[in-house]
């Protein structure tokens, strides 16, 4: 054998290690990357809870178990809050259903329009008694989106009455009637939808319900008038962020993406707003619209469109006096009734710099409750085995469970039950 020869089958039995070795350093890289994205190695764990040891609360958190049990996202994805954030914001909820209902139309003072969806119950409440959950959905949302539809139709077969605002200017087959879209803390349609609820149903009592956005508008429209109490049982709100003006340098931020979720969020209000052009801006000079419009295209940021257009329908004069004016942080101390407010710690939305203003309510108010899971994301909250979720999320079976509780307590609570007298007393009458 020649010494070239004998160097080839020297060399040759090495390379294919070599590759081997290539191969599973480029794998255990991928599977890395995998496992830190997907957040594979968190924990599962109950929510977190920060609320008054007082009797209702008890019974409440003995009551609604999904507040205590551990909450167990599907395994291969759902510890991503961004994954369990895309799926409710592109996806949708699985096997959605199609509730039926009807449209209402309610002139406002100012010329517009609201309208609001309204769901009868598919069965007696376990009470007896006619409840109706008033609900305020996430920014730019409304009655057809599916995490509604997928909600509703939960609530009416446990026997909730159901009523659904639909934000100004959010349906696009509605036109707007006024130079007026939602903003982030008017209060005026949901409490004109309120009202008619009241007026139509005289015996009902009501369950406010608030996701995201609608959080804040809930929040903010029972704190700031005692009289938005009257007949309210409870109230839940769901991701919400709580102050606007603390929010807007979070989301300037690249941590967690958020400048990135501030750009897509800004993109769907932008086609919102130019959808509805001629009836927001035609009362304007030729001049003012195309000032308006090119701010409109060039703004990259919710904060641009906020100061540029949103914050003008009302007559605010600065960006930072439409936050502070239109932010639940500034009323959601006046809130009596009781008050369950959730939140996710992998919400890619709300830094968790916001959430001090929650905790530190539950810590002063004893009517408040406040949750925090680990996963869940924005609005996601999906429940499942390993990669496929279930059609209900934890969040729906929490507000039904939670509203439940409440109404079972409001049955059976001691008469002597109230902020005067001591709870010691109405625990031994109640035994």
């Amino acid at each position: 054998m020649s010494a070239h020869e004998s160097d080839v089958h020297t060399i040759s039995p090495e390379m294919p290690a070599m590759f081997d070795g290539m191969k599973l350093a480029a794998v255990a890289t991928v599977l890395y990357i995998i496992v830190r994205c997907l957040n594979l190695k968190s924990p599962t764990a109950p929510p977190d809870l920060i609320y008054q040891d007082t009797a209702v609360n008890r019974f409440l958190l003995k009551s609604c178990s999904q507040l205590t049990k551990e909450y167990i996202p599907p395994l291969l994805w759902g510890k991503s809050g961004h994954l369990q954030t895309a799926l409710y914001g592109k996806l949708g909820r699985v096997s959605s259903p199609h509730p039926s209902g009807i449209r209402k139309y309610l002139p406002m003072q100012d010329g517009a329009t609201a309208t609001f969806d309204l769901f009868e119950p598919l069965g007696d409440h376990r009470t007896g008694d006619d409840i109706t959950m008033v609900i305020c959905p996430g920014i730019g949302n409304h009655s057809e989106k599916h995490y509604i539809r997928t909600f509703v139709d939960y609530a009416q077969k446990d026997g909730y009455r159901c009523a659904v605002l639909n934000h100004l200017g959010a349906l696009p087959n509605i036109e707007l009637t006024s130079p007026r879209m939602f903003t982030y803390g008017c209060t005026w349609e949901f409490a004109s939808m309120v009202g008619y609820i009241k007026r139509a149903y005289p015996n009902t009592q009501l369950i406010v319900v608030g996701f995201s956005l609608g959080g804040n508008i809930v929040c903010k429209f029972l704190g700031e008038n005692k009289a938005n109490q009257e007949r309210v049982l409870c109230c839940v709100s769901v991701c919400q962020g709580y102050s606007a003006l603390r929010a807007q340098e979070t989301f300037l931020q690249w941590d967690q993406f958020r400048r990135f979720y501030n750009f897509l969020m800004a993109d769907n209000m932008k086609k919102i707003i130019l959808s509805h052009r001629h009836s927001l801006f035609g009362g304007h000079s030729l001049k003012m619209i195309d000032a308006d419009l090119s701010r409109l295209y060039t703004a990259t940021s919710l904060m641009q469109i906020d100061d540029n257009i949103m914050r003008k329908f009302h007559g605010h004069r600065s960006l930072k006096e439409y936050y502070e004016k239109e932010s639940c942080v500034h009323y959601i101390h006046n809130v009596n009734v009781p008050l369950l407010l959730v939140n996710s710690a992998d919400d890619p939305l709300v830094h968790d710099s916001l959430l001090t203003i929650p905790r530190t309510l539950a810590a002063k108010k004893p009517n408040v409750i406040f949750a925090l899971t680990l996963h869940g994301g924005h609005l996601g909250f999906f429940e499942g085995a390993v990669l496929f979720p279930q059609p209900l999320t934890w969040m729906d079976k929490v507000i039904v469970g939670y509203a439940n509780a409440i109404c079972q307590w409001e049955k059976q609570k001691p008469p002597c039950q109230s902020d005067h007298l001591s709870e010691g007393s109405c625990l031994k009458e109640k035994a």
